[in-house]
């Protein structure tokens, strides 16, 4: 099975693109698990504040009380003076001993709580690095198992298409088998259908045709009870009685009077300024009702005589006979144009001669002669149409009916191919596929050598088989 090279591309790329990603995936993880912290040696606590002293400086701050005793005399004269004249010295100095003291024990207090707060906190940043370096090691496992968990979730997700595409599978076989047996029975009920509509229609024009042989052998005609039917028709009118059946083969089978005159109106301006136009082979009249919308004078000459009498009965200027016979009958040049379609196939080909023969002749100057007929070079046409005529005689190919033309005498002879072929229903080439990457082709890719090959009898074989199905041959009488 080729791959379409847009889908082939896109999955290249597909491809690439995740490739690369996981490569930046795995790189990104390892420098990830590279940058988990480690749980590092922390700084113990400053030791505890010395206070061996503090107690001994709040003892032995104050110095001696020097206050003068209550002595008499000369001695309290003389401690008297002795305390005036260092009580300054000492009092500056107990003074500084006492702001010491106070600053001591304020600071004691202080640097207590002070190495309270860093112990704290080094214990506070220590469970703080256990819980960051763990709560890495739990990053780094979920990233690692990312990938896993997206990987089942895409075949998950991919599951569900293939099991409701296995169910819709399932169910549209169980519908194909119902439609294909409704179309089969379908066909049936169509083909029955067809059958009691063709037998209708043979009914129809066989009472028709019974009903204009009644009236032409005048209203006292009747048939003797000791005679048969056969017995009481003439061969000719047996004839004209069998001519409905082929009515019937045209109305099936050759389309409608509609699709008729579709096909026959390109060939209404070939007789555009002309009179005296003989419509051979007229059959339901389809051409001439053309010339009549026309303003052109046409008659036409069917050696069915049901088609002529239904051209006839429409108001159109036909007569029953033999083609070559009412040919004959007509004086040199007196026919302005002769128009023939799908014709000239059911003609001997002696016969075909010499009908091309007095055509020429019957022809006044500047006329044409148009005969359409099937294209027997076309293999379609010829075992689809040509075949199925039994009153066909011989396939015409267009050169020999060409040079048939112009061995008669007619000049300015041209080919004119209609109805083509559908190109949708045509063999169709292979489309080659472009690679995804510049280079060889890809694997699944036939070689641009068989394609070529392949696309090359598919041409030839359209040639044979489909082209026009079918053609005209176009002559003037200069």
């Amino acid at each position: 099975m080729v791959m379409p090279a847009d889908i082939a591309e896109d999955l290249a790329r597909l491809r690439h693109e995740r490739d690369q990603y996981d490569r930046v995936y795995n790189d990104a993880l390892t420098v990830l698990d590279g940058a988990i912290q480690r749980l590092r040696e922390m700084p113990l606590p400053p030791p505890t504040y010395d206070e061996s002293q503090i107690g001994t400086l709040n003892e032995r701050w104050e110095l001696l009380p020097l206050k003068p005793s209550e002595s008499r005399g000369w001695l309290r004269r003389l401690r008297s003076y002795i305390w005036g004249t260092v009580a300054p010295v000492f009092d500056r100095h107990q003074a500084f001993n006492a702001a010491l003291v106070d600053h001591v024990n304020r600071n004691a207090a202080m640097h207590r709580e002070t190495a309270a707060s860093i112990a704290g906190t080094l214990a506070v940043v220590r469970d703080h690095m256990a819980r960051a370096i763990e709560f890495q090691s739990k990053l780094i496992l979920y990233a690692q198992q990312i990938t896993p968990y997206v990987d089942t979730k895409d075949r998950y997700v991919a599951g569900l298409p293939n099991s409701l595409a296995a169910g819709i599978s399932a169910l549209s076989d169980e519908l194909q088998k119902r439609w294909e047996s409704m179309v089969a029975r379908e066909r049936r009920y169509e083909a029955q259908v067809n059958e009691v509509r063709t037998t209708l229609s043979v009914m129809q024009r066989a009472v028709a045709t019974v009903k204009r042989e009644l009236e032409q052998r005048g209203p006292g005609a009747t048939v003797s009870a000791g005679s048969s039917s056969s017995e009481a028709v003439s061969p000719s009118a047996r004839g004209s009685l069998d001519s409905y059946k082929y009515v019937g083969f045209e109305d099936q089978f050759r389309g409608s009077p509609q699709e008729i005159r579709e096909r026959m109106a390109v060939y209404v301006p070939d007789f555009t300024g002309l009179r005296d136009v003989l419509d051979v082979g007229c059959g339901r009249g389809e051409f001439l009702d053309l010339l009549r919308e026309q303003g052109i004078p046409a008659r036409g000459v069917d050696i069915n005589d049901e088609m002529a009498a239904i051209c006839r009965s429409r108001g159109l200027d036909a007569s029953s006979g033999d083609a070559l016979g009412y040919l004959l009958a007509q004086p040199d040049g007196s026919l302005g144009g002769l128009f023939a379609a799908q014709v000239v196939e059911h003609l001997e080909p002696d016969y075909l001669m010499r009908l091309l023969e007095t055509a020429y002749h019957k022809l006044r100057p500047g006329s044409k002669i148009v005969l359409e007929t099937i294209n027997p070079a076309c293999w379609y046409a010829f075992f689809s149409s040509y075949i199925r005529d039994v009153t066909h005689v011989r396939p015409l190919h267009p050169d020999t009916l060409r040079y048939l033309l112009v061995a008669s005498g007619f000049q300015r002879v041209e080919l004119r191919y209609s109805a083509p072929y559908p190109d949708e229903l045509k063999l169709q080439p292979l489309r080659t596929a472009q690679p995804a990457t510049s280079g060889d082709p890809a694997p699944d890719q036939p070689l641009p050598e068989a394609v070529a090959v392949f696309n090359d009898n598919v041409t030839k074989l359209n040639s044979l088989l489909f082209t026009y199905l079918d053609y005209a041959v176009i002559g003037e009488r200069l």
